[in-house]
């Protein structure tokens, strides 16, 4: 846990240095759970948001986008259940005077069980070689068994008190388990108690007339409230999705893990409109078109995983979690959710307004069914972040600090250096930089000697360096260097474009799909 923890503090440090992650209003000490996307990290941002909007709308005939406002009637949130029961599970510790998240405690818990059994493998794995068979190893050693065992018992049996509601038993779990304050070493809790996640707000000029309103919590009702809309201005036949991307806003009590767990994040969701009955085989299918979209980007399959809920929302007739190792464990990324027809039914009840959809094959009218998938911006920025972030010991006994960035959302595509700052290589360098701008994140570096420079954009994330030299004015031939394999070769000035291209088109990234 250790390793894990000094990982996650070079993450949290490197985003701020080199201008990607900012606390926000840090001039007056910051705001708690709040951040600012720096230079580099707003394009990396827009970057990941643009490769789930061509995957999801773009490459689909049958999925389109909006973008609802964040400030939506207060009956919304009635009729979503988020009125009653969007809540967290929340307990204080009575010696700290600390307010924790019940079932985050029990699942760190189980994240430590976890971390054992991962060096048990590690251990084994070391020992065995080329020999060692992960499965094997895991469905018969004893310790690894037992502590498998037991972290699922906990993981279902917390899932279970709270779909229950029975927060007396989620106090006795944490009792039994011997969870104390993670500041103090306390075990002295108070009771478990529910807390509203909602933000609210006022819409009026004066305080006596002014309507309360909410902060969204999701985007997802967005959509909802626009189904029908969009589905007759846009002659959509079912079955057909909506999408978009924004702000949501969550009064996260125990908010932390850096860009993890905020109170100001964004979302990028998709409601996908079906038939009654057909939910489960587009469930599933779903499942696997986002999980394919995840390891397109080439972060190891071994980095995700499914987990299905054993709590439910009361939305959802079957939900899964694809999660990602981040540098503190698995953790939630992206769930996908068949939310049946909740949604639109409650809208239809406490609007009035009938939201069916006429189906000419069926011959009938009904209200859709809805699978949803929504994954968060800011944890989709930390689980590539976190994943790149590495440091690598050369062949000269050297380091270099390495982000690994899929070349395909990284901020800057290509910086162009000249050698020297004379005899015209900084006037050749700047041609370059502006043909090449037109079709990439483009930059030019001439600060300080070569070698420092490629271990600054090395550290940036920049998949490709160009070197301009004197040979460049004889020949029109500039040095190519690859990030990764730090590889050098010769290519002519007018090749350029078309070399990058073959690595750096979003096409080919998601073709992979």
């Amino acid at each position: 846990m250790t390793q894990q923890t000094d990982q996650f503090k070079k993450v949290i440090s490197h985003a701020k240095e080199y201008g990607f992650v900012f606390p926000s209003s840090e001039i007056y000490d910051g705001l708690s759970a709040v951040y600012d996307y720096a230079q580099n990290g707003v394009a990396l941002k827009n970057n990941i948001r643009e490769y789930w909007w061509k995957s999801m709308v773009q490459l689909h005939e049958n999925i389109v986008g909006i973008d609802a406002a964040i400030l939506m009637h207060p009956t919304t949130w009635k009729a979503s259940g988020h009125v009653d029961a969007f809540n967290d599970p929340l307990i204080d510790n009575k010696v700290s005077k600390k307010r924790y998240r019940a079932d985050v405690l029990v699942e760190d818990y189980v994240a430590k069980i976890e971390a054992k059994i991962d060096k048990e493998i590690q251990k084994a794995a070391k020992r065995f070689g080329d020999s060692f068979d992960e499965a094997q190893f895991r469905a018969t050693n004893p310790r690894v068994v037992a502590n498998q065992e037991k972290a699922t018992l906990i993981l279902k049996r917390l899932g279970q008190s709270l779909e229950k509601e029975d927060l007396a038993d989620v106090k006795a779990l944490i009792e039994e388990l011997e969870i104390s304050c993670p500041d103090t070493g306390s075990r002295d809790w108070t009771d478990v108690k529910q807390f509203n996640l909602m933000f609210g707000t006022k819409l009026g000029a004066s305080a006596d007339t002014a309507m309360d309103l909410y902060l969204r919590p999701e985007t997802a009702q967005g959509i909802f409230v626009n189904y029908l809309n969009v589905q007759k201005t846009g002659r959509m036949k079912l079955p057909f999705g909506i999408a978009q991307t924004g702000k949501a806003f969550r009064n996260e009590i125990v908010a932390r893990q850096f860009i993890f767990r905020m109170r100001e994040f964004e979302q990028m969701e998709m409601q996908f409109f079906i038939p009654p009955g057909t939910q489960k085989e587009w469930y599933e299918q779903w499942k696997q078109t986002r999980l394919s979209w995840h390891l397109s980007l080439g972060m190891g399959e071994e980095n995700y995983r499914f987990h299905d809920h054993e709590k439910l929302a009361h939305y959802a007739d079957a939900a899964s979690d694809i999660e990602f190792k981040f540098p503190f464990g698995f953790k939630e990324l992206e769930g996908i959710h068949s939310r049946t027809d909740f949604d639109l039914s409650s809208h239809e009840k406490f609007t009035g307004k009938k939201l069916q959809y006429f189906d000419p094959e069926r011959n009938e009218n009904y209200t859709p069914y809805v699978v949803e998938t929504s994954i968060g911006l800011d944890r989709m920025f930390l689980a590539v972040f976190s994943w790149a972030l590495r440091e690598e010991t050369l062949e000269d006994g050297s380091t270099r600090t390495l982000l690994k960035l899929p070349s395909v959302l990284a901020p800057t595509k290509v910086v162009v250096l000249p050698l020297l700052k004379k005899d015209g290589l900084p006037e050749l360098a700047h041609k370059i930089v502006d043909t090449l701008k037109w079709e990439y994140a483009t930059a030019y570096d001439e600060k300080d000697a070569v070698g420092r420079r490629y271990r600054r954009q090395d550290a940036l994330g920049t998949p490709f360096c160009i070197t301009v030299d004197h040979q460049s004015l004889e020949d029109n031939t500039v040095t190519l260097r690859d990030r990764d394999s730090m590889q050098q070769e010769r290519v002519a000035i007018e090749d350029l474009s078309s070399l990058l291209g073959e690595k750096l088109d979003i096409k080919n990234w998601l073709q992979k799909i």
